[in-house]
């Protein structure tokens, strides 16, 4: 039972299957392949934007410091929530690819606000050559903590951000469980709530390693391009990536993980709150946060294959003090492996 990342689980049968099919044949390189062009022409489709310019890289990180390069000058401040994945979890590489541009984190926790923004992009700028200019917000959906931003709170974040004439990127490492958790269109989730550049996720939700960047303004390819190559993240082989997309994207595989993800997260929701579990944040996609006495997290971890991040150590102290687990579930799991684990408490 693995709950620690959906990092962790397989690849999706779809994706293998296109990336065997192009092992058995030459294809130009450098995204030059014809399965690229058939990716394009789908994401194209999907975001109701035929003029949009995607690229594929192979992580996350990637995507989205090369995305928020393209919108950044190095003396600028990219303004995010104080949890938000290219503040924790990237090794200052949003700063490194913008050539030293800096973070402003927004007061709050995972989910922006906007009255929150709109505070820290005024505080901003105010000093002339001597301070940070302002630069793009980034907004994370779904959010480190398991949230998911509605449609209207999407749409007020760039409305402030729109005040101040600021691009707007999106990291959607998990776009597909907030997508379906929403019930709404790629298009209403990106480029019609005022975002301008998406980071779309495939490696947590099915594929081996590929994510998507998509510039809904196509003014922006080249320089991307350069930055891409300049960054060591134009692959040779690209058909490997343009495959794992393809197979992710057809027969709306990913829509089907994501949903398969969802779905199991709910169950374990549900299963925890039954066993006493205090649930500290909402969960809305496929992410949970949950607190559990000592006792029961040595009795859950001693009982086999059982995985999930928790804070604190489980073989000392007092077995009563509640410690977080963060539970996160993926396409891969099925009912029966997490009523298994319930069944441990």
């Amino acid at each position: 039972m693995f709950f620690a990342s959906d990092n962790a689980g397989p690849a999706l049968p779809q994706v293998m299957r296109r990336v065997l099919e192009a092992n058995t044949d030459y294809q130009l390189p450098y995204g030059n392949d014809t399965i690229m062009d058939e990716v394009r022409q789908t994401l194209r489709d999907l975001f109701e934007a035929p003029d949009a310019a995607i690229y594929l890289v192979a992580t996350g990180t990637a995507a989205n410091s090369l995305a928020l390069a393209s919108y950044t000058q190095p003396w600028d401040t990219i303004f995010c929530s104080p949890v938000a994945h290219i503040h924790e979890d990237e090794c200052n590489a949003p700063e490194f690819y913008a050539g030293g541009a800096k973070l402003t984190l927004v007061s709050g926790t995972d989910r922006m606000t906007p009255d929150g923004l709109r505070t820290s992009i005024a505080g901003e700028q105010t000093r002339g050559v001597h301070g940070p200019q302002r630069g793009p917000v980034s907004i994370t959906q779904v959010t480190e903590l398991g949230g998911v931003y509605t449609l209207a709170e999407l749409q007020a974040l760039t409305a402030v951000a729109r005040e101040f004439d600021l691009p707007v990127h999106l990291d959607g490492a998990r776009f597909a469980n907030a997508l379906v958790a929403l019930k709404c269109t790629s298009a209403e989730m990106t480029w019609k709530a005022g975002v301008d550049v998406v980071s779309f996720g495939g490696t947590k939700n099915g594929c081996m390693g590929v994510e998507a960047v998509i510039f809904f303004d196509p003014k922006k390819a080249w320089e991307f391009e350069l930055r891409r190559k300049r960054g060591a993240h134009l692959f040779s082989k690209h058909r490997f990536l343009s495959a794992q997309m393809a197979g992710y994207l057809a027969d709306n595989a990913w829509l089907d993980a994501a949903r398969k993800a969802n779905a199991n997260c709910a169950h374990l929701h549900k299963g925890l709150k039954a066993n006493g579990a205090t649930i500290l944040h909402p969960v809305d996609a496929n992410i949970i946060f949950a607190t559990l006495p000592r006792a029961t997290h040595k009795k859950l971890q001693g009982a086999g294959a059982v995985y999930y991040v928790m804070d604190g150590d489980v073989t000392a102290g007092d077995p009563d003090e509640h410690l977080t687990g963060r539970f996160v579930c993926d396409w891969s799991l099925n009912l029966e492996q997490i009523d298994a684990f319930l069944s441990l408490f």
